[in-house]
């Protein structure tokens, strides 16, 4: 009886420390994702120039690096909420640029509309199977690194004058279907007590949301022929 309830238990605590890892994970995911918005409003009020956007970006990865050095620190939580503020400031400049088209608003609304159904139903989806997604792994790394060299090469040839008709189109179809499986990959690792640390989680998951986001803008500008 003693050997058959330390079984129990031992799966019973386990359980418990994943949901609280998944509780703690979308409560921060919402709070960064308000917090986001708030500060991608004062930019858009503000409208400074479209280097706002690559310094968010630029700035982003050295936060990700310290947020990763100090995620069981009482700094983890405060770093976090600049990291999306930074990332939401930066997305200001880049929203008015799409809402100063002639059909902006609807590209802007269709986007937003379009990254909240993906991220809902594919979070949905893995919360209510359980499957396990890390086989995933593998395929997403090398799709990161065929598309960060793309990316590097488009910036060198347009630097020389030289551009390639819908290597941007497919740049971004590639993004989007990449932050796709890393939605799964990650709410699996979440679901499954791969990742243990909410903050990471939540860093994850919300890089997810907004390079889903800026890709779909850029996509569903080109589809409206804007």
């Amino acid at each position: 009886m003693n050997m058959t309830d330390a079984t129990v238990a031992r799966p019973s605590s386990s359980v418990l420390a994943t949901n609280k890892v998944i509780r703690n994970t979308y409560m921060l995911l919402s709070m960064t994702m308000v917090f986001s918005a708030i500060t991608a409003g004062i930019s858009m009020w503000i409208e400074p120039s479209m280097f706002a956007y690559f310094g968010s970006v630029i700035g982003s990865f050295v936060l990700i690096f310290v947020i990763n050095k100090m995620q069981n620190s009482v700094w983890a939580l405060p770093l976090t909420f600049l990291f999306t503020g930074l990332m939401g400031f930066g997305l200001g400049p880049l929203l008015n640029h799409y809402l100063a088209l002639p059909n902006g608003g609807d590209i802007v609304m269709t986007a937003m509309g379009m990254t909240a159904a993906t991220f809902l139903g594919l979070s949905a989806y893995v919360l209510t199977s359980n499957k396990d997604f890390s086989f995933m792994r593998g395929f997403l790394a090398a799709g990161m690194i065929v598309v960060l060299v793309a990316i590097v090469g488009s910036l060198v040839l347009s630097l020389f004058g030289v551009h390639i008709s819908g290597l941007q189109l497919a740049i971004s179809s590639a993004v989007v279907l990449l932050m796709a499986g890393m939605i799964l990959y990650d709410t699996s690792n979440i679901v499954n007590g791969t990742y243990t640390n909410y903050v990471m989680a939540t860093v994850s998951l919300y890089l997810n949301i907004y390079n889903l986001l800026v890709h779909l803008l850029y996509l569903v500008g080109v589809l409206s022929e804007d």
